[in-house]
């Protein structure tokens, strides 16, 4: 009797994609890292997500530094730390410094598996209580609300700075600030003003590296900027050398020792000499 055939798909196949990945997945118990999807998927450098896993990945208290970084990974100096200010640009990482108790200014490493925004627009919205049905009671009527604190004046504040904000637009569209972070960011510009850095080399500091998408305000990376960028050195003013004393020389004439760059008679001799000479 010969055997029968089917043309149905076997169970096995049933559900099981034509092209693209197809995931063997192996349930973990110890030894892995839960990352975000918004982390993992991440549009960009492959070595900024690289990063930022291995960092997730490591316990607390391990060192985070460049170098530390570079040991553990083949690319370079360069790579790490744009990948790092990517991170700190998309709120994964924040790098501020601190004092010991010693007084040593040291750079904490605070790593974030999802930014402070991204938090937020994950929490589940809460639903309204229903409060009990109140007995109406009459109240007095209530005093009017105070009036909302008036915007801080541009005219305190530096007006080279406020120039320098305003053109930041120029070099990036979506650098637009409001009159009242102008204002708040004003200090922090002329701080570098009066430090000596021109309107140019800020301008070029704050623009520089952007991410292409912002998590927040234009105004909160301008002002990390700011605050975490060092300023540079001041110029050291010029040594004045004295000038060198010339060696001493002596005279054709009265053999006597002078100072002079180069040799020939002395001062009295070539007097006398003109003297004779007019006579």
């Amino acid at each position: 009797m010969a055997e029968s055939q089917s043309n149905a798909p076997s169970r096995a196949s049933a559900g099981t994609p034509t092209s693209g990945v197809i995931h063997v997945r192996t349930r973990l118990t110890a030894d892995f890292t839960v990352i975000s999807n918004a982390l993992a998927q991440r549009r960009g450098s492959a070595v900024t997500v690289g990063v930022a896993v291995y960092i997730s990945s490591l316990p607390a208290g391990a060192p985070v530094s460049i170098a530390a970084l570079c040991a553990h990974f083949s690319e370079g100096e360069i790579l790490i730390s744009r990948a790092l200010r990517e991170l700190e640009a998309a709120g994964y990482v924040r790098r501020p410094r601190e004092r010991t108790p010693t007084g040593q200014v040291r750079t904490r490493t605070y790593f974030y598996d999802v930014p402070g925004d991204l938090r937020e627009r994950m929490k589940p919205p809460r639903r309204p209580r229903k409060r009990p049905e109140a007995t109406v009671v009459e109240e007095p009527t209530p005093a009017p609300a105070p009036a909302p604190a008036p915007v801080e004046p541009t005219a305190d504040a530096d007006p080279r700075a406020i120039a320098v904000l305003a053109s930041l637009r120029r070099v990036d569209p979506r650098l637009i600030l409001s009159e009242r972070e102008a204002v708040r960011l004003a200090p922090a510009v002329a701080g570098w003003l009066a430090a000596g850095v021109g309107a140019a080399r800020i301008t070029e500091v704050l623009t520089a590296r952007l991410p292409d998408h912002f998590l927040t305000r234009p105004a909160g990376i301008l002002a990390y900027r700011l605050r975490d960028t060092p300023l540079p050195a001041p110029p050291t003013p010029p040594v004045e050398r004295p000038a060198p004393i010339p060696p001493f020389q002596t005279c054709d004439g009265c053999e006597r020792a002078f100072r002079s760059p180069t040799p020939g008679p002395c001062r009295d001799c070539r007097h006398n000499t003109r003297l004779r000479t007019a006579c």
